[in-house]
């Protein structure tokens, strides 16, 4: 059988040109202009679409579990919204519990994710340092096929590491030459912020992004790009949200470091202002880091289109607002950190980047789709329109406009933080493995 894509303009992070795709078997096996249909292929017309490689989302979480309750989008309803929004590749984590064998925590995982829908990759989160954590880190990156490791410092009670040990993963993961992925809070500051706030009787949502200031995430960043640096580690800083951090990248990066930095669409477009509104509704945008005031947008899309940040994700961990949010309606402490995203991630960035005159369709292609490949060593088989790459293409209608909205998004959730959001430009279909996974909004 197999499926011919033809007339297309197609998009790579590098070039653009007119002509056809053949897939066959899940890869692509031919490109070029005027291919004949083959015996019982399947066609499709792409004469007035772009065709570029399907969405890589760094950075998701799917039923995880926060604050005492799990996010609402597994593994199959999240991949499902990822392709409605031409996302066909994500890349989720294993969190092993203190104490816990990374391995074992890997296989619980990877049973998790088997009812995904759309290819999967995962990075171990580095949650504890014990006798035997040196050992499973080079398992994962030899045996595994795990080359990517996250850190936290913050949350300290639960997943995030002291000094020293930060500095054993840094250390050991530059001997694998793996990629360390940093959440750059300072937790301890944080918790003195949040404990001090709640006992002045402050439970409302705006105190959660008050106890995250900038100049915590900002020194983070300084603290874990000097230690990175003189270790010799791989870093990548996930969900860049301020000034400070955009700064102190820049930074390290002119030292000649391997470091790289990503951000996501709600720091692009939502503003501070979000935990003002009334009804326990700004625990909606209740994320970590939190939503910053507007000054920091301008700061983030320039870093985008100069380089100093290379990717942009979603950290998608939905919760409902109903009996998940309301949570933390005593203690703003409580509510469960996380929004959904993996849907929406290509139109914002289209719709607020190209058809905005911030950047090309080229650099469009690279921030969600091409650099996160690369980084996470994905490429060429995601992130290329090339033969031998997977089938994994998005046919994008640029005249196509719609408007956001819980009722009619794909994501397990009650509520989404860019309601009302209109974007121009969407995925007319989308195809994963070369078969065809959502077609016209079906």
């Amino acid at each position: 059988m197999g499926l011919l894509i033809q007339h297309g303009e197609i998009v790579t992070a590098e070039r653009r040109l007119r002509g056809d795709i053949r897939c066959r078997e899940g890869r692509i096996v031919e490109i070029g202009d005027g291919l004949e249909p083959a015996t019982g292929e399947e066609q499709i017309d792409a004469s007035e679409l772009l065709v570029f490689p399907g969405g890589v989302d760094p950075h998701v979480h799917m039923e995880l579990p926060v604050a005492g309750t799990v996010s609402s989008d597994d593994f199959e309803t999240g991949t499902a919204a990822g392709l409605a929004g031409g996302t066909t590749t994500i890349i989720d984590f294993v969190h092993p519990g203190r104490g816990e064998d990374f391995l074992e925590a890997l296989e619980t995982r990877k049973r998790e994710a088997s009812k995904a829908v759309a290819d999967y990759g995962l990075h171990m989160a580095v949650t504890w340092w014990g006798d035997e954590t040196r050992g499973w880190i080079e398992r994962c990156v030899r045996e595994e096929g795990v080359s990517s490791f996250k850190i936290y410092m913050a949350y300290l009670a639960t997943v995030g590491l002291d000094e020293e040990d930060l500095a054993r993963v840094l250390e050991t993961t530059a001997k694998l030459d793996a990629q360390v992925l940093v959440h750059a809070e300072m937790g301890e500051e944080i918790e003195e912020l949040s404990d001090r706030y709640f006992a002045e009787g402050k439970i409302e949502p705006v105190w959660h992004a008050r106890s995250r200031p900038p100049r915590a995430e900002g020194e983070a960043n300084v603290r874990i790009a000097e230690m990175a640096g003189r270790l010799g580690a791989n870093l990548y800083v996930v969900h860049v949200t301020c000034r400070q951090a955009v700064e102190a990248i820049a930074a390290a990066k002119s030292r000649g470091q391997r470091l790289w930095g990503e951000t996501c669409p709600q720091y692009l477009l939502l503003d501070e202002s979000v935990y003002e509104l009334p009804d326990f509704e700004g625990a909606t945008y209740v994320i970590a880091p939190p939503i910053r005031a507007k000054e920091h947008q301008e700061v983030l899309w320039k870093a985008l289109e100069t380089g100093t940040l290379q990717a942009v994700g979603t950290d998608h961990c939905p919760f409902n607002f109903k009996g998940q949010k309301e949570l933390g309606r005593e203690d703003f402490r409580s509510i469960p950190g996380g929004a959904a995203g993996v849907e929406n991630r290509l139109a914002l960035l289209y719709t607020h980047g190209v058809v905005g005159g911030r950047f090309d369709i080229h650099k469009f292609v690279d921030l969600v789709s091409t650099r996160p490949a690369k980084l996470f060593g994905l490429y060429p088989r995601k992130g290329a329109v090339e033969v031998g790459a997977d089938a994994d293409l998005v046919l994008w209608d640029r005249e196509a406009t719609g408007t956001i909205s819980a009722a009619t998004h794909h994501h397990h959730c009650d509520r989404s933080i860019y309601e009302g959001f209109e974007v121009t430009g969407l995925p007319a279909t989308v195809i994963a493995g070369g078969e065809i996974r959502y077609d016209v909004g079906e």
